[in-house]
């Protein structure tokens, strides 16, 4: 059966803990030198419609690393318009064994997955990206520990990294407080989701970003204007201006708290330079540890799943 990861809601909570268990081993296994083929003899697309620098290059590390093989696949591809995406992923689905797709649009990739005889992996849309939410979740793992009973405070808009972090956190027994101006919270369409895949998971919404930080393990926030939203920039940077994580926020934390952005940072806007380039901050393992968890998530969707 031909497995894909569009959403976290895609995955159980005992894989999510196979995949990580795998990104460690591996990630072990490469700081002793060793790079075994386990992706030997299999193709990977990187179909990508959005600029990339952590998503593209961290794939195709991850997959030279392990024996594979990848093909960048820019928007000039014109599927969905020169082509119809239903056309486009049934015959891309004869040349490779995965495809991942980083879209304008989560429909698009819900399309390519529905014709697609291959595995799909959403490197990101507007509405999630399970990717970095994994590779977060691996990055707390490696500083705190046991997961379950964590908090995670992210203070900012309630995007698409956002909505993967909730669920990834409701899976595995985080708590999870959102921060943000009543109108840039979640919508009541992925609260009732979240109700509904996940009925025991209650998360906090605030409009105070202190109340959201205090007993919080991990601070996390991400750029008030997502690409695609330029023409908001001004609004949004008037709306969050209070919710900048700076050091008098994280004084409100856990001294142990660690800081997490999934970057690119806006320095000076959501963050301060001296929260992200702090004692606290583990950005720069967070960004690498997407590589090494997106090596799990292909071993565990090819060899696995």
């Amino acid at each position: 059966m031909t497995r894909n990861l569009i959403t976290l809601f895609d995955l159980a909570a005992d894989e999510i803990d196979r995949i990580l268990t795998i990104s460690r081993e591996l990630k072990e296994q490469l700081q002793a030198g060793q790079r075994p083929a386990l992706l030997q003899g299999r193709g990977i697309a990187l179909l990508f419609e959005k600029p990339s620098l952590r998503t593209r290059v961290s794939f195709e590390m991850a997959i030279g690393h392990l024996g594979g093989s990848s093909l960048f696949l820019g928007d000039d591809t014109g599927w969905g318009s020169r082509e119809s995406i239903k056309d486009f992923s049934r015959v891309l689905s004869q040349y490779m064994d995965v495809i991942v797709s980083r879209s304008t649009g989560h429909a698009k990739v819900v399309e390519l997955a529905d014709h697609a005889s291959c595995c799909v992996i959403n490197g990101l849309t507007d509405y999630c990206h399970p990717c970095q939410a994994l590779a977060d979740i691996f990055t707390l793992q490696e500083r705190h520990g046991a997961l379950s009973g964590q908090r995670l405070a992210y203070v900012g808009d309630a995007n698409n990294v956002a909505r993967s972090l909730a669920i990834i956190c409701g899976k595995l027994g985080v708590e999870f407080v959102l921060a943000a101006p009543e109108d840039y919270q979640f919508g009541q369409e992925f609260l009732d989701q979240l109700a509904s895949e996940l009925p025991d998971f209650k998360i906090l919404q605030t409009t105070d970003p202190r109340v959201a930080v205090e007993n919080a393990n991990t601070v996390y926030t991400d750029v008030w204007a997502s690409m695609g939203q330029e023409s908001e920039a001004a609004d949004r940077a008037r709306a969050f201006e209070p919710f900048q994580v700076n050091a008098g926020l994280m004084a409100v934390a856990p001294a142990d708290a660690c800081f997490l952005h999934c970057l690119p940072a806006r320095r000076g806007q959501e963050v301060t330079d001296d929260v992200l380039d702090g004692a606290q901050s583990l950005v720069i393992e967070q960004a690498a540890n997407r590589m090494h968890v997106q090596k799990g998530l292909l071993v565990w969707l090819l060899n696995e799943s």
